[in-house]
């Protein structure tokens, strides 16, 4: 006997069916950005039919495809494919998804990954302009800005600039990423940061491997006012311009240059610090040591003005060391402005008055040298008098020395 359903019966299996079917809707639920796997349904010349789970197939245009310098004719039916919803609905009903997107979608997690673990990757240069360099990340474009640049030199033309990025298109470059923006389609990275982190990690090694009073080969990368710094095979250590020679020093450009070849010696390590302390002056013999063999107070020396200060002058003489001149051992009266009277480069003749090679000081005297002693000095060289380098009224006549307070000790000064 066959049951018949009633009125009540059919409305309650309508409203299950309702249900399930909402259900089931609800579970394959997609939306703009998300990325789904699917599978490929068809191949044809115009892109892929491919089937995510939803109420309608989805179209992969052939251009989309084409972002990933690939065809249709790359992908096969019952592939598996990521792609990205782009449009639930075109103007045809179509819905729209595209496989470059999903794609550029995993780069964008790898970069972010990148970001937080602070971890440094390796691109090769593909283009550039005057801002920087473009690198691609998978099927993104990344941005290395020009001041992120190692190495580019600084207050460089834009003409310059462009020419030496322009140099860089084709080589593989360490750089890290320093920002990612999805929505505004940011990927900048940083080769200076990258770099700086991977001399730092080298500088590690390096200070666990030197140890003080040996010494190394490095080649010169850097000068500064204050030093020169030295390339120890991928760490700098620096030697300080009181470090370069054992004479005084203005600029380390008078004593090296960059690229030179050069042995070092290892004269501090600071590894709280990280700081690698270098001399150049500890490799060449110490000219103070023979000070004492080669001079004696009283003595009558020949020196070049090497620099003119308030206080004196500094002067160049044998082995290679600097004495000083102080204001009150000029002439024999009392206000004198050195540089007014003496200049540098000339030569004159001295009297030695007091010797401390311990502290590297030498102290020397032009009012102590005698008429007599200067008249036999020009005999035998070619130079310029004491007298004609003081003006006449400075010249003072014995009446005068003999009122002269005692000779003012020779003031301490850092050579």
């Amino acid at each position: 006997m066959t049951e018949v359903e009633t009125p009540l019966q059919t409305e309650a299996d309508e409203l299950d069916f309702a249900a399930l079917l909402e259900i089931s809707l609800a579970e394959t639920q997609i939306e703009r950005g998300d990325i789904v796997t699917g599978t490929v349904l068809s191949v044809d010349h115009h892109g892929l039919i491919v089937d995510v789970g939803w109420k309608r197939d989805g179209i992969v245009p052939r251009r989309d495809i084409e972002r990933l310098n690939m065809s249709p004719d790359d992908f096969e039916v019952n592939q598996e494919v990521d792609v990205a919803v782009v449009r639930l609905e075109d103007a045809e009903g179509n819905l729209i998804l595209s496989a470059s997107q999903a794609r550029q979608s995993e780069d964008w997690k790898q970069a972010e990954a990148l970001l937080a673990a602070e971890e440094p990757w390796v691109g090769k240069v593909i283009d550039s302009n005057r801002g920087g360099l473009i690198i691609p990340f998978g099927h993104l474009r990344g941005f290395v800005p020009a001041s992120h640049v190692s190495d580019l030199p600084r207050g460089i033309h834009d003409a310059e600039r462009e020419a030496y990025l322009r140099k860089l298109i084709g080589r593989e470059i360490t750089v890290k990423v320093i920002e990612v923006n999805r929505r505004r389609r940011r990927l900048v990275f940083s080769q200076r940061d990258a770099e700086r982190e991977t001399r730092e990690a080298r500088k590690d090694a390096l200070l666990q491997e030197l140890t003080e009073g040996e010494v190394r080969r490095g080649v010169v990368s850097g000068l500064r006012d204050f030093g020169a710094f030295v390339d120890l095979g991928g760490a700098d250590g620096l030697i300080h311009i009181s470090e370069l020679a054992w004479h005084r020093v203005n600029h380390p450009s008078e004593v090296v240059s960059v690229g030179d070849e050069i042995e070092v010696y290892v004269l501090r390590l600071d590894e709280d610090g990280k700081r690698i302390g270098l001399s150049l002056k500890r490799l060449q013999p110490n000219p103070w040591a023979l000070v004492d063999e080669m001079y004696h107070i009283g003595q009558l020396i020949e020196g070049t003005v090497s620099r003119v200060a308030d206080f004196g002058a500094f002067i160049s003489m044998e082995p290679g060391i600097e004495a000083l001149l102080h204001v009150s051992q000029i002439a024999s009266i009392n206000s004198v402005d050195p540089q007014t009277v003496i200049r540098s480069g000339m030569r004159l003749l001295l009297r030695v008055i007091s010797i401390e090679s311990d502290k590297q000081r030498l102290g020397l005297s032009l009012k102590d040298v005698t008429p007599e002693e200067v008249e036999r000095w020009e005999n035998q060289v070619d130079n310029a008098t004491v007298a004609e380098l003081l003006p006449v009224e400075m010249v003072a006549t014995e009446e005068e020395k003999a009122e002269e307070a005692p000779v003012a000790e020779v003031a301490e000064a850092d050579a």
